[in-house]
Formats: structure tokens, C-alpha cells, sequence
């Protein structure tokens, strides 16, 4: 679905949460949250983490060398950080990529451990308190 999202015919890097984290970070379970009652809330929630997560040009893990740290706006003006540790995955803003380098067309995908998101948003989408005791 994210990547649904893009032109395909333009450069891309889009840091793309893996399943868990999607579950765990976003409570969003891929076959359930598309069902058609849940789907304008799921979109919603993916096109915003869009906007925290890519960046228009190519990234590759070889773009960044071993102890540099770059620096990129995402879609939505969000700074990302990027660095490489020493098995070669990508770190952005402290969260470590799974698999780097995945392309698709002009898109390169790099999975990553959790979900990259401003703490705005990321308060928005934790669990309310309340909820939980009851």
C-alpha cells in the first residue's frame, strides 16, 4: 500500500516499517487492516507515515559510509538521520533497518525495525491509558 503511493517513474527511498512493526508500533495487522470498515483509517495512518519516511532521490546503503551521518528531509520536511553500522544496515533516527536495498523501479526500499514518525504522531497512535485499565 505504501508504495502504491509513489510515481513509479521517480526516485525514491522510502524506510518502510517491517510487519511487527507495523503491528506492534501502529497496531495495524496487514489482512485486518484493509478490511473495507477499517480501510480510510488505515490509509490514512500509512500516507502519514509516507510523508515521515521517504525521500525524493535514490538511497542506497552504499551511499553511506561506515561512521558518516547524513542528513535528509523527508516528504512531510521531517529530518531524517542516516548512518550505517558495522554490518551494513542503515540506522534512521535510531532505528535500525532489516533489509536495505530492496528496489522497485526507481524506488529503493530499506525495511526497517520500527516505524520512522515525528513524537507528535507517534503520541496520536499509542494505546490511551484509560482503555487499558478498564
Amino acid at each position: 500500500m505504501m508504495l502504491d503511493m509513489l510515481p513509479h517513474d521517480l526516485a525514491f527511498t522510502v524506510f518502510v516499517p517491517s510487519e511487527e512493526a507495523f503491528k506492534r508500533d501502529l497496531r495495524l495487522v496487514v489482512n485486518d487492516s484493509l478490511k473495507p470498515e477499517k480501510f480510510n483509517d488505515t490509509y490514512a495512518i500509512v500516507s502519514r507515515i509516507l510523508g515521515f519516511s521517504a525521500v525524493p532521490r535514490a538511497l542506497s546503503s552504499a551511499n553511506v559510509r561506515l561512521g558518516e551521518l547524513v542528513n535528509y528531509d523527508s516528504l512531510s520536511g521531517f529530518p531524517l538521520y542516516v548512518s550505517k553500522d558495522i554490518d551494513g544496515m542503515l540506522v534512521v533516527n535510531r532505528i535500525r533497518s532489516e533489509v536495505v536495498d530492496v528496489r522497485k523501479r526507481e524506488i529503493v526500499v530499506h525495511v526497517m525495525e520500527g516505524v520512522v514518525m515525528d513524537a507528535d504522531f507517534e503520541q496520536s497512535v499509542l494505546p490511551d491509558d484509560d482503555a487499558e485499565e478498564d
